[in-house]
């Protein structure tokens, strides 16, 4: 591993758009600058309480102390729409196996019907697993699932306006509600021989990612000063760019390589992500930005006949299917071309 700055992510305090004009411009002014240059900050002020934080992590700490057979029973395996429990190097970063274990859920729904080959993504939608020793956890994560995807609705929303477009300028990939895909994550201490991967360094392919963090560090940034180590914050949020927003905003809004290095021996790292892209239907704009921010777009600019503009759930199942090669042997045998291409 390179060596690791000792840099702090920035700040920002997400109150400040419930103020004045000059308060709600200034927050503007320092997401443009945080998006634009790191691409990945600490949020505050969001309005979710300490103690909800606290309570989701040691829910994470209950899920994962369960018995391995308790695990197994909601193995991701068992389910054709990528929800469930993967065990530790159950899932695929870069093509090498990552050092954690895994409760994977999204947006409870009914599956759609029978397998397509016109519209493959749509075995994506259905209903998540819930471990039976745990009853109460359906109730909780999908409680939380939906206060953290409307956050991320109102961060959206601030993207729009810092960059002087409309509000609501992506609703429209948004109008049935976003797509939605949460984790909750243990990473376990190094053993002798283990590979530090605790997560292979990657960027995010959605439009924002939201991290709660232990008390434990080990997620790291790569910033033009090399990697920064993002340490936990109490309170806050970190908050990325997916590349689908990098995409729409023509490269202004910054996807970020990152990776989570395994703690040492005896100590373990448990964290809950939250990813949000635009439904997986829609057609994503390529927005038009003001001139004076498009000369400060650091990004490359974006191809307008680029398929990930229009091809969202396509490239969403593209990414599972690379992740979880299992699931992808199990369920979709009839996709192999895709699986390869993926």
């Amino acid at each position: 591993m390179s060596q690791v700055q000792q840099l702090q992510l920035p700040v920002l305090d997400l109150s400040q758009l419930s103020g004045s004009a000059a308060q709600q411009q200034q927050f503007f002014a320092q997401l443009r600058a945080a998006a634009r240059d790191v691409g990945f900050f600490y949020l505050v002020g969001h309005g979710i309480s300490e103690s909800r934080q606290t309570q989701i992590l040691q829910l994470a700490r209950e899920f994962f102390a369960l018995p391995a057979s308790a695990k197994q029973q909601i193995q991701m395996i068992h389910s054709p729409h990528f929800r469930g429990y993967t065990g530790v190097a159950g899932e695929l970063t870069l093509g090498q196996p990552d050092q954690r274990e895994q409760f994977d859920i999204m947006r409870e729904d009914v599956a759609t019907g029978l397998p397509t080959v016109k519209e493959p993504w749509r075995r994506l939608i259905g209903p998540n697993q819930w471990p039976a020793a745990m009853p109460q956890l359906k109730t909780e994560l999908l409680s939380w699932q939906q206060q953290l995807s409307d956050l991320t609705e109102t961060l959206l929303s601030a993207f729009m306006q810092a960059l002087e477009l409309p509000a609501d300028a992506l609703q429209s990939t948004i109008a049935d509600g976003p797509y939605q895909h949460m984790k909750l994550i243990r990473y376990p201490g190094q053993s002798a021989g283990d590979s530090k991967q605790g997560v292979g360094a990657h960027k995010d392919p959605g439009y924002l990612t939201l991290v709660l963090q232990g008390e434990q560090s080990g997620l790291e940034v790569l910033t033009d000063d090399g990697w920064v180590s993002a340490e936990p914050l109490p309170g806050s949020f970190v908050v990325n760019i997916g590349e689908l927003l990098e995409l729409a905003s023509n490269g202004y809004l910054k996807a970020t390589l990152h990776r989570v290095v395994s703690p040492k021996a005896g100590i373990e790292r448990f964290s809950c992500a939250f990813f949000m892209a635009a439904q997986l239907d829609a057609t994503v704009p390529l927005l038009k930005l003001p001139p004076h921010l498009a000369q400060e777009a650091k990004g490359p600019a974006s191809d307008p006949l680029n398929p990930l503009f229009y091809q969202v759930g396509d490239n969403v199942l593209k990414g599972r299917l690379r992740s979880h090669k299992d699931v992808a042997a199990s369920h979709y045998a009839d996709l192999a071309d895709l699986a390869v291409a993926s």
